[in-house]
């Protein structure tokens, strides 16, 4: 039952999140005296609507997103007497553009708004933490063999201090050189032991004193059970050292959020950046998935997908998941729809911004502005970048019905 209703409220807070998209382009062109005809959400039949002075508002029965109509968002729509002198397309360049802005803008401050609210409710993961010092927080056993199957690690028993501890290694040593080389962080120390084939040697700074701690690795059997049942064995060494890590989650109180509510959104910005360019490169590993493959966890879930891990991470009650989900779907909503590319914002956007530098031009040889862009000619990369993304959404829908990721 838990599942069904995270799946349920996921779905919901997916359609309020696009709606209020919506409700950004609405609310800036009434601002800017732009004529809105008609706000509603999801498509279809309409369920119910009702109108207020010139904007008819209503819900459809498909509730998969919603519209804003605007009155001459293109120059080919028809208009009455009382909208030719208040068309979209007529407008000033930078009333179009933050009317055009306006939308991802929305996606933008909720995300903002929820990543305070979790800040404040369940602290904040650190998305660009610092590299792991060398510093030893305890020294362990190490077990002969490790399986990590549905992202749960088992250690096989294993009894004794290990390695680190019988060479006398100690909680607060700062690693600082292994077989003379010198190192910084935890990660220079990895390899070097994974890869050995014989003792290794720490040099560890206790105190102020230097000291040579001479150390043999054990080898460790490391099985990844996968979702198809096929598994993969790998072995390496260790010696039993659990570093001095700095925590993952950041905790806030009072008014401290803020500062760092704006470091996670610009981390999260990059992030979402980063992911965005990716999405091309991610089709082979859809495939993959679709085929029968593994199902890679950084491949892009589509509506469905969400809701459905939306589910799990209540069923789980993970809540803090259930809402970083939801604010980072935010976040790439309001980038992806700056892309450059029709039908989307971006498209809109880039199609003002040449109309104001072709006048800006043509001013300064003393002609006329030139018309408003001619849409029609535009109509054949429109349905190319339509069926571009139809696509990859059909793919990634498929993915997750036949192959779902499974983070857990």
């Amino acid at each position: 039952m838990s599942f069904a209703i995270g799946v349920t409220l996921f779905a919901v807070a997916l359609l309020l999140s696009v709606a209020w998209h919506e409700c950004g382009h609405m609310w800036a062109a009434q601002a800017t005296g732009m004529k809105v005809r008609r706000y509603f959400v999801g498509f279809g039949p309409t369920i119910w609507s009702t109108r207020r002075g010139e904007t008819e508002y209503g819900l459809k029965a498909i509730p998969l997103g919603g519209f804003c109509d605007i009155a001459g968002m293109t120059p080919h729509e028809e208009l009455t007497a009382d909208e030719q002198d208040r068309a979209m397309y007529k407008q000033k360049a930078w009333k179009r553009l933050v009317v055009l802005f306006a939308g991802p803008a929305q996606n933008f401050i909720l995300g903002f708004v929820l990543i305070i609210i979790v800040g404040l409710t369940f602290g904040l993961p650190d998305l660009s933490p610092p590299p792991t010092p060398a510093k030893v927080a305890e020294t362990q056993c190490v077990s002969s063999t490790i399986t990590i199957a549905d992202g749960e690690q088992t250690n096989s028993p294993c009894t004794g201090g290990g390695p680190a501890a019988a060479a006398g290694l100690r909680p607060g040593d700062e690693i600082v050189a292994i077989n003379g080389t010198p190192v910084g962080k935890a990660a220079d120390l990895t390899p070097v032991i994974r890869e050995s084939t014989g003792p290794v040697v720490l040099t560890v700074d206790r105190a102020g004193e230097r000291l040579d701690l001479t150390m043999t690795p054990e080898p460790v059997t490391v099985t990844a059970k996968r979702a198809d049942g096929t598994t993969e064995s790998v072995s390496y060494n260790m010696v039993g050292i659990a570093y001095d890590a700095p925590p993952a989650i950041k905790d806030f109180s009072g008014l401290d959020v803020i500062p760092g509510a704006f470091v996670f959104t610009g981390d999260l910005i990059k992030e979402t950046w980063n992911a965005l360019l990716s999405l091309p490169t991610k089709i082979g590993a859809l495939w993959t998935a679709v085929t029968g493959g593994e199902r890679a966890l950084d491949t892009p879930v589509s509506v469905y997908g969400a809701s459905v891990l939306g589910g799990q991470a209540v069923e789980r009650g993970l809540w803090d998941m259930f809402w970083m989900l939801l604010i980072s779907i935010n976040f790439f909503l309001g980038l992806f729809n700056l892309v450059p590319l029709l039908p989307l914002d971006g498209g809109h956007m880039a199609i003002v911004g040449y109309e104001k530098g072709r006048d800006t031009v043509r001013r300064w040889f003393g002609r006329a502005p030139g018309a408003a862009v001619d849409y029609y000619k535009l109509l054949p990369i429109t349905y190319a970048a339509v069926v571009v993304m139809a696509g990859f959404m059909v793919l990634t829908l498929t993915a997750d019905i036949v192959n779902p990721i499974n983070p857990w």
